[in-house]
């Protein structure tokens, strides 16, 4: 490790030139260079073994008709490749992708719009379809389910009732919260799937697909720890890759190595098991100020200046999942795992 990259990298300088945003947070990253890191095949998507051999049959079986593909909906903590697969389905099928997400759509006018452009067999991709309004959803029903809307025209007794027919279209959902969808919507995907957490070795190997995407080099125990700290999620994963690459170029160095790997990652503040500051200070917090729980969510949120929803949604899975903290009646409980990790002793 060189001089150059000790004094580069003192914690002021790391605050000001990377810490402008949350380094484990899992949410998009929608420029260019992202892109380049997604699959565009199935056989080139790494993980989600079961869900891949299923999409398979279904792609394969939809073309064989020449029809659309039966309407999806992907669930899971964010950051697992929703999106992404909805891209590859559509490459699968040779058919165009547009996207949108559940609050860009306000109102029915700005759906018919979308509905209205789609070519058959297209894939119309919206992301946090639970925060659909209502009026919004309802339109949805008939058009997922006999492709066509009706559309009101002028107001009052000379008001009309237009049918409008759509071609055949597959909507793919992606949410986060599965269980904030009404049943009615629900029913009305025929492919409704969970997205999991990746494994170690899922992510190393995509580490390694993102170190050459990115022209860098990275030897195999460098891959395994960023992928170990990665918290189970793709695209944390290219995020750390990202900025490990970054300290790569800064001190010269021509592979990324485990050493450099974990200086990079002690300075990012992500530790041995892909906990950031955030986490640590969940945990903490819980610990010092309520021994431990059961804490509430709405008084945690308090605690540590964040909506309740974030705190479901990027934090809270990832603690559950690692056996941090488990959910009781009464609140979030802190568990012996937490407080080993943090070098605590429990009183």
């Amino acid at each position: 490790m060189t001089d150059s990259f000790n004094e580069w990298t003192n914690e002021e300088q790391l605050t000001d030139h990377l810490n402008d945003e949350r380094i484990v947070a899992s949410t998009s990253i929608e420029d260019d260079e992202q892109l380049t890191l997604r699959p565009q095949y199935l056989n080139e998507y790494i993980g989600q073994t079961s869900l891949k051999e299923a999409l398979t049959v279904y792609i394969t079986a939809a073309k064989q008709r020449k029809e659309a593909l039966d309407h999806a909906l992907f669930y899971g903590p964010p950051g697992l490749g929703k999106t992404t697969l909805a891209f590859v389905i559509g490459n699968e099928l040779g058919v165009n992708v547009r996207t949108t997400s559940g609050p860009a759509i306000e109102k029915t006018g700005d759906l018919i719009a979308i509905l209205s452009e789609l070519q058959a067999g297209d894939i119309l991709f919206v992301d946090e379809i639970h925060r659909l309004p209502r009026q919004v959803e309802e339109v949805l029903y008939s058009a997922m389910e006999d492709f066509y809307v009706d559309i009101v025209a002028g107001t009052g007794a000379s008001a009309q009732s237009i049918h409008y027919p759509l071609p055949p279209f597959t909507l793919i959902g992606a949410t986060t919260r599965a269980g904030h969808l009404s049943a009615p919507l629900r029913d009305r995907f025929g492919i409704i799937e969970r997205m999991n957490y990746y494994t170690h070795e899922e992510l190393q190997i995509i580490v390694k697909r993102s170190a050459t995407v990115f022209n860098s080099l990275i030897d195999d125990q460098a891959a395994l720890e960023i992928a170990i700290r990665s918290r189970g999620t793709p695209r944390i994963a290219n995020r750390l890759m990202k900025r490990i690459r970054d300290f790569s170029q800064v001190a010269k160095e021509d592979m990324i190595s485990l050493q450099l790997a974990r200086q990079s990652l002690r300075l990012l503040g992500v530790d041995q098991a892909g906990l950031d500051e955030v986490d640590r200070r969940m945990l903490l917090a819980m610990i010092e100020f309520y021994q431990g729980g059961p804490v509430g969510l709405r008084t945690l949120a308090a605690n540590i200046s964040e909506e309740q929803e974030t705190i479901e949604d990027m934090y809270e899975p990832y603690l559950l999942q690692q056996g941090f903290i488990r959910r009781t009646p009464r609140g979030r409980v802190v568990t012996d795992k937490a407080y080993s990790h943090l070098n605590i002793k429990r009183n």
